[in-house]
């Protein structure tokens, strides 16, 4: 156990350094967030305040949700064939699968703060109950990592991945960013947390099934 947590270990700081050998990637998806954000404040020539608050709720997340699969859609297609038999030798599929989950839920949580943060600034924030709506972030950091992180694996395997993952994810995505808006909607309008206990529990169901789905059928995946 201990093994493999330490290998695990390894390989989140390997996606992290390689990240940080392709900064341009990195860099290239701030600047959609960013660009994302002053377009749609030049769109709707909204002022800080004046934007509708289910408006400005679900512009946050499509805004998300695009990020989320350029952030993760490079998560296998970066890495050649040999350097994925290397790691074939040197660990388990389930190790690779936890590791590039682990790190892809840290990316888009980084990401979604961020956006969050400029997104606040630019168009002004409603929100009225923060720590239930930053605890929406996490979650949805969660569900997208691990959801995508599966598609993206998928997709490696065809000729033409992008576009394979723009397909497949979206049917994967919806249920679980439309309860997402629903619970970022409660926490705009400052209501009671128990009135988002249903929709959190079934996020959390959907992010637990997701993971447990990935563990289990990524080695086979792996060996094809």
């Amino acid at each position: 156990m201990r093994e493999s947590l330490v290998q695990i270990g390894a390989l989140v700081g390997k996606e992290f350094r390689l990240e940080w050998r392709q900064r341009y990637a990195l860099n290239g998806m701030l600047l959609y967030m960013v660009g994302a954000v002053f377009v749609c404040y030049l769109s709707f020539n909204a002022r800080r305040g004046q934007l509708a608050p289910i408006v400005w709720n679900t512009l946050f997340w499509l805004i998300q949700l695009f990020t989320a699969i350029n952030a993760i859609a490079k998560t296998f297609v970066q890495e050649r064939a040999g350097r994925q038999l290397y790691y074939y030798t040197l660990a388990s599929p389930q190790q690779i699968i936890v590791a590039k989950v682990i790190y892809n839920t840290g990316l888009m949580l980084v990401l979604a703060l961020l956006g969050f943060s400029v997104y606040a600034f630019v168009l002004g924030s409603p929100v009225q109950d923060v720590g239930l709506y930053i605890g929406s972030l996490l979650l949805g950091a969660i569900g997208f990592a691990a959801s995508l992180t599966l598609v993206a694996g998928i997709a490696a395997k065809a000729e033409n991945s992008a576009t394979l993952m723009a397909i497949l994810s979206f049917p994967v995505i919806l249920p679980l960013l439309l309860l997402l808006l629903k619970v970022a909607k409660n926490a705009m309008d400052g209501l009671d947390r128990s009135a988002s206990s249903d929709e959190l529990l079934t996020i959390l169901a959907i992010d637990a099934i997701v993971l447990a789905l990935s563990y289990l059928l990524f080695p086979f995946l792996w060996k094809s």
